[in-house]
């Protein structure tokens, strides 16, 4: 069994709730989504699969994206919003993701 493969299976399958989870108590960048997701680091969120998916849930309308400039100049910096539409998935993953949880819990043995 190549444990890593079935960790990455999981990590996508979280991905999509971890971030809407997280603009619902603020905006953030991408960059910004990722530093407050490292102190998760089992979530396994990187560059390389944090942009697409911010892609997919704003072209889905789960999220706004604005793109902002520093005044005088530099670089801009994209900042994402959950939208109405994010939030409502929001509440519906969570109940499927705290059922899941809950059931799969109960079949391996963990305590809650």
């Amino acid at each position: 069994m190549n444990i890593e493969s079935w960790k990455s299976q999981l990590r996508k399958g979280a991905a999509e709730l971890a971030i809407l989870a997280l603009l619902k108590h603020q905006s953030a960048s991408g960059t910004g989504i990722l530093d407050s997701l490292a102190e998760y680091p089992e979530i396994g969120l990187s560059d390389g699969s944090i942009y697409p998916l911010l892609n997919r849930l704003e072209r889905d309308g789960r999220i706004k994206g604005v793109w902002k400039t520093p005044e005088g100049g530099g670089r801009g910096q994209k900042t994402y919003t959950i939208s109405s539409n994010g939030d409502a998935a929001l509440t519906d993953m969570s109940l499927v993701w705290r059922g899941f949880r809950d059931q799969l819990s109960v079949i391996i043995g963990d305590s809650k």
